[in-house]
């Protein structure tokens, strides 16, 4: 079922492409339905890579086992002035 916020169907995405296109570039994400399923998506160029940039670091075990260890309380931050200490 399509129940995103902006989901139009084919017919509509077509007429109304240049105003869909402006609401992806003010951030909105648009579903195109056929027969009430989503089956294509509208998003802008920014959101894409936040897609891509999230699904390499799901695919990085050493990035995942960070996340997990900062989850579970196991991760340890030092304050970035020890940088300079010699």
């Amino acid at each position: 079922m399509c129940e995103m916020k902006t989901a139009v169907s084919v017919s509509k995405a077509r007429a109304q492409f240049p105003s869909l296109l402006k609401k992806v570039a003010a951030g909105d994400t648009i579903a195109i339905c056929k027969d009430d399923v989503a089956f294509a998506y509208i998003v802008s160029r920014d959101r894409w890579e936040a897609i891509l940039e999230t699904m390499e670091i799901m695919a990085n075990p050493k990035a995942m086992k960070a996340i997990r260890d900062y989850e579970a309380g196991r991760t340890k931050f030092k304050d970035v002035s020890c940088l300079d200490e010699e």
